[in-house]
């Protein structure tokens, strides 16, 4: 009889049943060493050399990443961007990449500047109209197509099995920004993504301590062969501690996501129509365009990031974000605390972000709370 193998949120909660072989440890240490020693024979039988090249403590939060993913590798990285820039860095200049309309700035903004500086060919597309996608490949030329869902702050959705068609056909590769979604609600690989990204200082880590990206791939083959010398010669490593944090947040990853998840389901039902708001964008809302898709390929909730329009323009949203009591004004999101941004202010004139949109990142207070500081920062 074949054992029933363990639930994702088990084996990430054990961090998947790793104990230290010398101290019998259940948390891991922290290796702090930016060398290691050669064997008499000038060997390296340990298998490492040196800190840039690699640190015994990424081992289980990459081991753990993988097997949430269902990929064959994860790489820790010292930022999202520093992930997510690697993966079109191991690209040549001339190749023709695909991008989102809609996905986080700052990736969008080095998109559109250094990288076309640096020789990529980078189209914006709407993500989320495959026949536009379709449109955007160039024969022969297109070598990636990169996909941001929900995509942020407007929170769109990518029907990833369409698009992975797409890709195959072009012969590029597809890669996902899932740093939103999380393994907890959508596991990309199933739906023909090649490479998974995430920033880790979100909600992998959870607990807003920490700066760190993620990339994992579903095949170990020559581009994550490149990927892995890319982060080596770049140096684009994270330290040790923030390696064991990011492990650490990870081991309570599916009650803090669905704990947020529910949150936000339920302060998006509440203001969805609210006289005070112009729309409220939510994956998880029957009427949000997309949320049939999302309902494919996010399993068990749509996440725990929502934006509301407030009526009255730029003005009236900085004016109620001024107002929030228990929400806090700062940028991110996916940690225990809810935050409120006015977006606009952060991005530059290209975005599209609308001037009236305040981003909502849903922690795990008391819904009820929520709702009511919401409830008097619009009233004000």
């Amino acid at each position: 009889m074949t054992e029933k193998p363990l639930n994702p949120a088990t084996l990430v909660a054990q961090g998947l049943g790793w104990v230290d072989e010398k101290t019998r440890a259940i948390s891991p240490p922290i290796h702090v060493s930016s060398t290691y020693e050669r064997d008499p024979d000038n060997q390296y039988r340990s298998g490492r050399n040196y800190a840039r090249a690699d640190n015994p403590t990424y081992d289980q939060p990459e081991a753990m990443l993988a097997a949430l993913e269902g990929g064959a590798g994860a790489m820790l990285f010292s930022s999202g961007m520093a992930a997510a820039t690697a993966v079109f860095q191991s690209l040549s200049p001339g190749d023709h990449v695909i991008v989102p309309q809609v996905m986080y700035w700052s990736l969008r903004n080095w998109l559109l500047t250094f990288a076309r500086d640096w020789g990529l060919d980078v189209e914006v597309a709407d993500m989320s109209d495959t026949a536009a996608v379709a449109r955007a490949v160039r024969p022969g030329k297109t070598k990636l197509i990169w996909a941001e869902t929900p995509g942020n702050p407007l929170w769109t959705i990518t029907d990833l099995v369409a698009v992975s068609q797409i890709v195959k056909q072009a012969g590029a590769r597809f890669a996902v920004d899932s740093t939103v979604a999380t393994p907890v609600f959508t596991r990309p690989f199933e739906y023909g993504a090649d490479i998974v990204m995430h920033s880790a200082t979100k909600y992998l880590n959870g607990h807003s301590d920490v700066v760190g990206g993620a990339l994992v791939t579903r095949v170990d083959d020559e581009q994550w062969a490149k990927l892995k010398t890319l982060r080596i010669q770049l140096g684009s490593i994270p330290g040790a501690f923030e390696a064991w944090l990011i492990q650490r947040g990870m081991r309570t990853l599916f009650v803090r996501v669905r704990a947020a998840a529910a949150n936000a389901a339920k302060i998006a039902e509440h203001f969805h129509g609210h006289p005070a708001l112009e729309d409220v964008f939510y994956p998880g809302l029957p009427n949000f365009p997309g949320h049939a898709v999302a309902a494919r390929q996010m399993k068990g909730g749509f996440g725990a990031m929502l934006s509301i329009r407030v009526k009255g323009g730029a003005e009236a949203a900085i004016a109620a974000a001024a107002k929030v009591r228990v929400w806090k004004r700062a940028t991110s999101l996916g940690g225990v605390e809810s935050l409120v941004e006015h977006r606009a202010s952060v991005e530059d004139a290209t975005s599209l972000c609308p001037p009236d949109l305040l981003r909502l990142s849903v922690g795990i207070e008391d819904a009820e709370d929520l709702i009511a500081d919401l409830e008097q920062a619009l009233k004000r």
